[in-house]
């Protein structure tokens, strides 16, 4: 079974409430604003900050996080449930937009900070998985979840063009 528990101070303490599917505003159920942990069980979710999943956000993927982190600490407002099979990911990265230029394959986690398509991608294809995107390799800075089905034709419209160095492809539960 997915799902996400939140709870309302760090180290699951307070109030907690599960959920086993998105919620596009935890506003109207009492939550808005107010999660500092989470356990997930199953398949990875995305906290955004706004609702209706948008804004900035954290991936949490099964286990127990203790404390959501300082920048989006009580600041969560919309969750989603990555329903991707997560099993034998596989992105192709290409250097131009609208999937022009010099292509990459990616099945794994791959820094390209010391490769040539460092700060080239430009659009990409996910053929299979759900990925994180980042802008720095320590995975700082911009992110950005690429899905499966999802194609996107132009970073430039994400404020993304030429500024990824480091993706991942998101795990799958146990559950």
């Amino acid at each position: 079974m997915n799902g996400i528990t939140i709870y309302e101070h760090a180290d699951f303490k307070g109030r907690s409430k599960a959920f086993t599917s998105d919620i596009a505003d935890l506003k109207p159920v009492g939550w808005s604003q107010c999660v500092s942990s989470v356990k997930v069980t199953g398949q990875p979710w995305v906290a955004y900050e706004n609702p209706n999943y948008s804004g900035k956000f954290l991936v949490f993927e099964e286990g127990e996080h203790s404390f959501v982190g300082e920048e989006m600490d009580d600041k969560i407002s919309s969750l989603n449930l990555i329903t991707e099979n997560l099993t034998n990911p596989e992105i192709t990265l290409y250097e131009h937009i609208n999937y022009e230029g010099k292509m990459m394959v990616i099945k794994k986690a791959t820094n390209l900070s010391k490769q040539e398509f460092d700060d080239r991608v430009s659009s990409h294809k996910v053929q299979s998985g759900a990925w994180l995107l980042s802008e720095n390799e320590d995975g700082t800075g911009l992110n950005f979840i690429a899905r499966q089905g999802v194609s996107f034709p132009n970073y430039l419209a994400i404020n993304f063009n030429d500024k990824l160095s480091f993706l991942r492809p998101l795990r799958p539960g146990t559950q």
